[in-house]
């Protein structure tokens, strides 16, 4: 089994980052065990669109910017669609790059203390960069599946040191229920799992480990196993910061101390082992997933190694790098990349889900009738987190 996992486990590393640590915290601590569901809910959306991005990556051997290049029938309608992606993937993954590099920077302040934190965020930035310039696929994909069960051990130790209710726990993910003022956290969950650029990442990734339609089942099984396993970590995390007073903790750092006088240090260690796990995954994929993007809107046609896609990647990793060390919060580009992203993912769920069901792409492995059910529940779902986003953004404006 475990030589059939690849991609799948940079998608799941992907998603699994400070964002989303910091969205279950909240979630945990402001309404216990009773938004697991909507954890639920965002991994199988997950599962089914990453699915089909694999599907397609495989059956046309190409990226998904490249698929959309050839498929899209107006020249004005490529152009704005290449455009977007670019915009909000590009800038997008620059400026959350300082979050994830210092998410695993805090890990690094929970495990070693606060001595010497001003060196983290570069001590991150440098293991980063010397993964991505030396790794190849095969060698990422390793590294990948070692931090993912790192993180997956150190996530759900520590939600069991909590000594969870377990007929709750499975009333929360079974039962959906909606407490006051939840609305936005639900939003929030589903929103920091179901990500725009790891549609393009593993599209892009899957044609580095499988060339043959005969490697669909392996291609879903990668996917399915992966995803699962990182819809674990987050409803462990829920689970973590349930068990902590409400008024001890507003973000995931808070939860690595405030689970230490209560559960002993062996749970801050966990929590701060898990947190490092997951900003460094996610501080690799998000300029990994940058440069892949930019490889197919570009045609490049480079691989791992290739200088262009070196630079793309460099600059993400730099920028991030930059922006932590300065404590500079690029604002205003944040709020760009947050209006591309809100139409991105809509968009690109409707044209994922087009390009699936073309018989003269797809051939015998186009989506069937309820798949594309499923599948229009899904781009409904990803309008209204598109929607909340852009509102959000020019509610703040």
């Amino acid at each position: 089994m475990f030589k059939k996992i690849g991609p799948g486990a940079l998608v799941a590393a992907a998603f699994i980052g400070p964002g989303t640590i910091t969205a279950c915290t909240l979630a945990g601590v402001g309404f216990g065990y009773a938004l697991l569901w909507a954890v639920l809910l965002s991994v199988l959306a997950t599962m089914f669109l990453q699915e089909m991005a694999a599907r397609l990556g495989i059956v046309t051997q190409m990226g998904l910017a490249d698929t959309l290049n050839n498929q899209l029938p107006s020249k004005a309608i490529r152009y704005l669609v290449i455009t977007i992606v670019l915009g909000a993937i590009l800038v997008g993954n620059a400026a959350y790059e300082a979050g994830n590099i210092g998410g695993a920077a805090l890990g690094l302040e929970a495990v070693f203390g606060e001595n010497h934190t001003m060196y983290h965020p570069y001590v991150v930035g440098f293991l980063s960069f010397i993964l991505l310039w030396w790794g190849s696929y095969k060698f990422l994909e390793k590294v990948f599946m070692a931090l993912i069960a790192l993180m997956s051990i150190s996530f759900l130790c520590t939600a069991i040191l909590t000594g969870p209710d377990l007929i709750a726990l499975l009333k929360g993910i079974f039962v959906p229920t909606m407490p006051s003022e939840s609305l936005l956290t639900v939003m929030a969950l589903i929103g920091t799992t179901i990500v725009p650029y790891n549609l393009f990442l593993h599209a892009s990734l899957v044609n580095e480990k499988w060339k043959s339609k005969n490697d669909l089942k392996a291609a879903r099984t990668d996917t399915v196993v992966s995803i699962a396993l990182g819809g674990l970590v987050s409803m462990a995390i829920v689970v973590a910061a349930a068990a902590i007073p409400s008024e001890e903790v507003t973000n995931a750092m808070h939860l690595t101390m405030a689970l230490e006088p209560l559960y002993g240090e062996v749970a801050r260690y966990f929590m701060g082992i898990g947190l490092f796990a997951a900003g460094i995954t996610s501080s690799i994929t998000a300029p990994l997933a940058a440069a892949y993007v930019a490889n197919s809107c570009f045609g490049w046609k480079a691989k791992l190694h290739d200088w262009r896609f070196r630079l793309v990647w460099m600059a993400i990793l730099s920028l991030g790098v930059f922006f932590l060390s300065f404590g500079i919060k690029p604002i205003e580009v944040i709020k760009f990349a947050q209006i591309a992203n809100g139409i991105l993912l809509p968009a690109i769920a409707f044209l994922l889900v087009w390009m699936v069901n073309k018989k003269q792409l797809m051939g015998a492995h186009s989506n069937n009738r309820l798949q594309n059910l499923v599948a229009i529940i899904i781009v409904a779902l990803t309008v209204l987190l598109g929607a909340k986003s852009i509102i959000k953004v020019l509610e703040l404006a």
